[in-house]
């Protein structure tokens, strides 16, 4: 039995890829066409893939391997944190840290570190220290908390990693090449999937997409577990005709999607599929909220720089630094 239907890849717009003049031409072999300045992406072949990346979870998790989820963006934040809490394994969404792999046994100094904080604050004995050095000490909590909780229970490097976006976790990716850690990839069509071992063409910016690829490969943990596999189910569906109460969207019936085979074709003429709300949706979940760097000291726009590995910041002048990072945020 399939993991995942066609009906449900279509209705959670996993289809939709990046604008044409964005794309990665590596990734030409899994894109089926292209529509109003957007590609689509060839869904008979992300349901391929997403089945091999699920044996492979499921037959690393029998044999009492550990999944590491990693997902930085916003889009991505939430479906690797509860994907990880509901299997017990780990999870990666916030920066990711220099070395989380490579250097993991540095990596398990500071958790232990965090646990000792906690463990202080139970004893009670920030209530013997003077405030301010209490002070020092939360703050130190807080942020290794932010940085570590995910993978705080993590006693060894993981058997695999589940990435959201190589473009954006490339530093996780180059970690777990050097250690030979099989890494499975949602990658859009402006990714270069030679990036990870294992391929799943698919969009990277709705939160609908990410999250069912993420349940699903949650779902072999489960059932690699032992346990019972959950049916996705996407509380965010819109009803239609309520949507269409102050405009009628002009709608596209999916009939000739895969003709190649009668299975797909029959499913896709049963679902109607609101192309313009799609690409609604993904052109607002791409739309960040455009940072002036002008109000910011060099120091900061510096750090900055060092985490958008930007070429020579360090040597930069305020001007050069707001304009890279400008040009940095355009090209992303």
């Amino acid at each position: 039995m399939s993991v995942v239907s066609m009906k449900q890849l279509l209705e959670a717009g996993v289809h939709f890829g990046h604008a044409t003049k964005r794309w990665n031409p590596k990734m030409g072999k899994y894109i089926y066409t292209a529509r109003n300045g957007i590609h689509i992406i060839d869904l008979k072949l992300t349901a391929e893939e997403i089945e091999k990346s699920y044996k492979l979870v499921f037959d690393v998790v029998s044999d009492g391997g550990k999944v590491l989820f990693v997902g930085t963006k916003k889009q991505a934040q939430e479906a690797v944190y509860e994907e990880a809490i509901r299997t017990g394994h780990f999870y990666v969404n916030q920066r990711w840290l220099g070395g989380t792999l490579t250097n993991f046994k540095t990596i398990r100094r500071r958790i232990r570190r965090l646990k000792d904080l906690f463990e202080m604050e139970e004893k009670g004995t920030f209530e013997l220290l003077p405030k301010k050095e209490v002070v020092g000490l939360i703050k130190e909590r807080d942020r290794l908390e932010k940085f570590l909780s995910g993978i705080s229970e993590m006693e060894r490097i993981p058997d695999v990693v589940f990435i959201v976006d190589p473009r954006k976790e490339i530093n996780a990716i180059r970690e777990a090449r050097k250690l030979n850690i099989p890494v499975i990839g949602i990658v859009d069509t402006n990714c270069d999937p030679d990036e990870v071992d294992y391929v799943i063409p698919a969009n990277d910016d709705a939160m609908r997409a990410v999250k069912l690829i993420t349940h699903i490969i949650g779902n072999a943990i489960i059932e690699a577990q032992g346990g019972v596999v959950e049916k996705y189910e996407d509380d965010e569906v819109v009803d239609l005709e309520d949507s269409n109460k102050e405009e009628t969207t002009k709608k596209e019936v999916i009939t000739g999607y895969h003709t190649h085979e009668k299975e797909l074709v029959e499913e896709a003429k049963e679902l109607t599929v609101e192309v313009k709300e799609h690409v609604i949706e993904v052109k607002e979940e791409k739309v960040t909220e455009k940072i002036d760097y002008n109000n910011f000291k060099v120091a900061e726009l510096r750090e900055m720089a060092k985490e958008k590995n930007i070429d020579k910041y360090s040597t930069l002048r305020k001007a050069e630094l707001v304009e890279a990072l400008e040009n940095y945020e355009g090209d992303n």
